[in-house]
């Protein structure tokens, strides 16, 4: 539909501000943020209505908290209201309802009357001699209002009742909460020729769609699981990126939580994904590891790239939770992709483990050998796992065997490790294209 408004006399309510101000937005993993704005509006003594406009619509209006600067005792808050109600051609024309309107049709016809319905598709008007028309909407070229009907806005706008012992220009700061924005980490990691390296790279990724821009803001990250008194958000979108930059955030800890703060101001722009690096490429020892879990994953070798987050290791930061996505350099020195997983929250000297998908040449397979009861509560149960290793190399695979109640290795062919009160742990090597086989009998007790 192709028409043109004209509104005479419209009266938009716009936001009172008179110099620009500051904006601190601290952004947390959860599609929230607590947004800081400080501006110079314009006071009157005595109880005056003050609009403020360009905040999120977004906005949760029950966190709104707003404070007078310059004279914090002579400001009082008696009301305040959010106002959402934004200028649309369906919104405009419902609030038309009994009142005059022009309409122009393409073929420069004129309609006037008293605006008696609204839908999708028609307009029907009463005409000053009693007649209807009944317009089809998609015909309509011009439509003339007299006036911008009460209630109405141009952008979300927080309106408040103040009373105040001041006139004049005054700083104030408004804080408030708004979903519908939040943050989230990458990390890109390069592993070596050697596979016992990684070349890491952390980012940032903001998604901003709270319904507002903010310009020149500070920023500021809180990684850690902040309780909420709601559900969770949608969940963010995924990018990845592969330049090299220099850190533009300084990281410390804050109550029991982590911390991140830009070193310089930038605008996070509505319905944008701002990335920014998070510290410099950093070269960490690392290892690849390979498991069979047979009673959970038939026959495949699950592969994974670890890391301790510690500076002997070339790292020793703080990490927020977000995906790891691996590389790998071909022959030809192109990089490909060969995994991505999500790690949590990692303090330092914490492992790090990225599982990047399963093992092609490596695979496993495990057999239930033998079965005895020895009591209508106990008994024995053997187990046989063959591993197959077709590479040019050979390889060391962890086997992990899940128990229930009480349970006893009585003979196994290799020493295992007990991990916790149901796992236990074999580091089988197996040979350049050649297998190995691992065997043992459990006692279980119920």
């Amino acid at each position: 539909m192709s028409r043109r408004w004209v509104i005479a006399a419209a009266m938009v309510l716009g936001s009172a501000r008179i110099a620009s101000g500051a904006v601190q937005i601290t952004i947390y993993n959860d599609n929230l943020a607590l947004v800081k704005d400080t501006r110079t509006l314009q006071f009157q003594k005595g109880t005056f209505e003050l609009p403020f406009a360009d905040v999120a619509s977004a906005i949760d209006p029950t966190s709104v908290a707003f404070t007078a600067l310059d004279h914090p005792n002579a400001v009082a808050l008696l009301e305040q209201n959010y106002r959402y109600d934004l200028v649309s051609s369906d919104k405009l024309l419902e609030k038309y309802l009994d009142r005059a309107i022009r309409v122009v049709t393409k073929q420069d016809k004129l309609h006037e009357g008293v605006l008696l319905a609204s839908d999708g598709t028609t307009l029907t008007l009463k005409k000053p001699d009693g007649t209807l028309a009944i317009l089809n909407r998609s015909e309509v070229a011009d439509l003339s209002l007299s006036s911008l009907p009460e209630g109405l806005i141009t952008r979300p706008t927080l309106v408040w009742t103040l009373n105040s012992d001041v006139s004049g220009p005054e700083r104030a700061e408004v804080r408030y909460l708004t979903g519908q924005i939040g943050w989230h980490a990458e990390y890109i990691a390069t592993v070596n020729a050697a596979e016992d390296a990684l070349n890491l790279a952390g980012w940032v990724s903001i998604d901003n769609h709270s319904g507002a821009t903010y310009p020149d803001a500070t920023i500021k990250l809180i990684a850690g699981d902040v309780n909420r008194a709601r559900e969770r958000g949608r969940p963010l979108t995924e990018l990845s990126v592969l330049a090299k930059a220099a850190p533009a955030f300084e990281e410390k800890a804050f109550f029991e939580y982590h911390l991140y703060t830009l070193k310089r101001p930038a605008t996070v722009r509505d319905n944008e994904i701002k990335q920014l690096s998070l510290f410099e490429p950093a070269a960490v020892r690392a290892q690849k590891v390979y498991t069979y879990d047979g009673g959970r994953d038939d026959d495949k070798v699950r592969v994974t790239m670890e890391f301790v987050n510690s500076t002997a290791s070339g790292l020793g930061m703080p990490l927020p939770k977000g995906k790891i996505r691996v590389m790998k350099a071909d022959s030809d020195g192109s990089l490909e992709f060969v995994g991505e997983d999500q790690i949590d929250h990692t303090p330092k000297d914490e492992k790090v483990r990225a599982l990047l998908g399963n093992a092609f040449d490596v695979v496993g397979e495990r057999v239930q050998t033998d079965h005895t009861q020895i009591s209508p509560r106990v008994y024995d149960e053997t187990i046989e796992i063959t591993l197959r290793n077709h590479k040019s190399d050979s390889v060391t695979v962890v086997v992990v065997e899940h128990f229930w109640g009480d349970w006893t290795i009585t003979d196994e062919a290799q020493t295992h490790v007990k991990k916790d009160a149901l796992t236990a742990e074999w580091r089988l090597p197996v040979a350049a294209d050649g297998q190995a086989k691992l065997r043992y009998t459990v006692r279980h007790q119920s």
